[in-house]
Parts: structure tokens; sequence; C-alpha cells
């Protein structure tokens, strides 16, 4: 058991609006988050065949008949009919809040279906894989090796990864997208992931991926459009809005977790990790995903982008944090190269970001320039970019 650092932010959703709702993949954390935060609420599961088709007869009936003090609703999602009721019975104590926990793991129907009935009514959470520093807390405490090799979903740090996420994708493959109403062929599914695998952290092409597996374009789009949706995959956007420079207009994609990427690598060992090729875009994802699911907590409207330009210069991850540019270079190895502290430089100047960082495995901390800091591991999972008004 772990502790979450949304535990926070769920509090203060659950205070501000009638409803909140969980929102993430299959299997990361919500229903124990749910439980750990709220022991006292009724819990209905409506992926239960009987509860719901009780839920789909008679929604508002059995809603108000187990409400109480509040309730769980888990995969929300299976029951569309429950929004509209949930919507007439906030709005009869409109200013009462904390009364629906919603969780949910299909983000397409899901938020449609938000938007069109409780908007203003709910608030949203998204709830990621475990951090480094959650998944040092608790009985099973877990390094960042750990976090890095087997990813982030409980289970599967807690067991062998490989495993896991085999079981995981057959199911995702054979239940949850035929729930979605999506019919996929589950091998080229298989074939474009692992494709994605071998390309992790590149800027997507998505016409070069069709021609490899004799598919169009569309389908190609189609395709990591559901896996996006479903939280497999981060189409990680570049920046290039209002500046005159050449800049990548292309997404890069990665797997959003770890584990996932390994499983589909072959790689069952740090000692495995440690040799493959795939090294420096594995470490790469990590520290991208960490910093994200950190950051997303803290300043959750902060925007994510990375930065490339058509002569080379490219910053890993940047984030927008309000009117403030906050650029993060990452490095394998020691990352304090003459070139690469170069492009960083150039890359803050363009953006104009008073700060930045290179992020490495190296140990410590220490100034680069007087503008660029560069931070080990160990002094990464727990920090956060500062603000320069901080």
């Amino acid at each position: 058991m772990w502790r979450r650092k949304a535990e926070r932010r769920l509090g203060a959703l659950w205070r501000q609006f009638p409803a909140v709702l969980i929102l993430g993949a299959r299997q990361v954390g919500k229903t124990t988050l749910a439980k750990q935060c709220f022991p006292d609420l009724p819990y209905c599961d409506l992926e239960e065949p009987s509860l719901r088709e009780r839920f789909q007869s008679d929604p508002t009936f059995q809603i108000e008949a187990r409400e109480e003090g509040g309730l769980i609703l888990d995969e929300a999602q299976a029951v569309p009919e429950l929004f509209a009721s949930l919507r007439g019975i906030i709005d009869r104590r409109r200013k009462k809040n904390g009364r629906f926990l919603l969780l949910g793991s299909a983000q397409p129907t899901l938020l449609r279906d938000v938007s069109e009935t409780l908007a203003g009514r709910v608030g949203i959470l998204d709830l990621d894989p475990l951090t480094v520093v959650e998944a040092r807390t608790g009985t099973s405490r877990r390094s960042w090796r750990d976090v890095w090799l087997h990813g982030g979903f409980p289970d599967a740090l807690g067991g062998s990864h490989r495993e896991w996420w085999e079981a995981y994708l057959r199911t995702y493959v054979e239940r949850d997208l035929p729930s979605l109403g999506l019919r996929i062929d589950a091998l080229l599914l298989r074939r474009l992931l692992t494709m994605l695998a071998h390309s992790q952290g590149g800027l997507l092409n998505a016409s070069r991926l069709g021609s490899a597996l004799g598919i169009s374009y569309h389908t190609v789009q189609r395709y990591i459009a559901i896996l996006e949706q479903t939280f497999l995959v981060r189409r990680l956007p570049p920046y290039f809005r209002n500046i005159g420079k050449r800049l990548t207009k292309s997404p890069k994609i990665y797997l959003r977790d770890t584990g996932l990427l390994h499983h589909l690598l072959n790689i069952d060992t740090l000692g495995d990790l440690d040799s493959h090729p795939a090294r420096g875009a594995s470490w790469e994802t990590f520290l991208v995903e960490d910093l994200i699911r950190r950051e997303r907590l803290e300043h959750p409207h902060t925007q994510f982008y990375f930065w490339r330009t058509a002569t080379g210069i490219e910053v890993d991850l940047v984030l927008e944090r309000g009117r403030e540019f906050l650029p993060l270079e990452i490095k394998t190895g020691r990352g304090l190269r003459d070139r690469a502290v170069a492009r960083l430089t150039q890359a803050a100047t363009d953006l104009g970001a008073p700060r930045a960082w290179i992020l490495d495995q190296a140990p410590g901390t220490e100034p680069v320039t007087k503008t660029i800091e560069r931070r080990g591991i160990a002094q990464v999972v727990d920090w956060l970019p500062e603000s320069s008004k901080s």
C-alpha cells in the first residue's frame, strides 16, 4: 500500500464540488485511493452485471437509496444514464459539496458525458501511476531504479512487470476496447505498440508507421488517439507559438509507462536495461513522466511541451506554468558537455526563460552557469522547478 500525493488535491476538489471524477488507466489505483480517502462511503462497482442492470433501469432511485453522506461510483462510464440523474440530484441541493465520487478509466466517453451533463458540478482529478516519491512510502517501498524498470502501476511494481503487462494488454484488447465500442485487430495493435517502443521519444511520423504496418495514415492516427485516450501513450506537443524561428511542429510520442516500454522491448532486468540501445529514451521517459505526474498535482494548469528548432537545438521538456517557461534537459550520463549547455542556453533565451535545468544520473547538484543548474536523480524525484518569482 502506497500513499498517493493526489490525496491532497482530491480533498480540495471534494470540498469545492458536489461531485469529483477520478480519471485514469485501469489498475492505476483509483479504487484504492477512493477507499483510502473515504473509507466510510458506500461503494458501487458498476461493472458488476447485476448492479449495473439495476442502475441502468432506474439510476435516480439507486443513487438516492445509497447516497446517505456520499457515494463512490466505480467505472461510471459503464452506465451513461447515470449522469443525467446525477445532475438532477445535485441540483436539488446545489450548494452541498462532497457528495459523489466517480471513478472512470475510459476517457473519451466519460469526459463527453461529464461535459454534457455535469459541467460546473464536477471536479476532475487525473490519477497517474506511482511517482518515485510515492513508491518510497508505505509497506512495500521501492527505489527509483525499481520504478524505472517496472513502471509505476502498483501491481506491476510489486511483482514481475513482464507477466503483469502481458495480462494487462490482453485484457485491454479483449475487454476494455470492445466495451468502448472499438473493434481493433489485436495483432496489429501489438505491432504498433512495439514499433512505438522502438522509436520511443521520437517525432511521430504516422505515414511511416502506416507504410510499415500496411495500413493508412488515418488508421494509424485513429489507433494512436485511442491509445492516448486510454492513457497508454502520450503525444508531447512542440512549443512554436509567436517565435520567429523554424521549429518542429510534429509531436514526440511516448509510451507513458516505462514498465510497458520495457515489456515490449523484452527488458527483464536493470542489467538488460543498462546495455540496451533504448536506455537513453527510457531514462528520458522516466523523468518526463515523473515530473509531469507531480507537476499536474501541484500546478494543475501547467502545459507541457518540448522544444526543437530546424537547426537541432532541442530541450526535452518545457513547462509553461502561467506566463513562465521552465526548460529541462534530460541526460543519461553527466549532462555537462559544452554543446548541451550551449543548446540549453540558446533555448532558454529564445523562450525568455530566466532559469533552466539539466537533469541526469550523477550525484548532487551544481551551478553550470548563472542561469543553468544541474541536478542528479536523488535531487529530482521530490523536486519541481522553482519559479523565478519564488
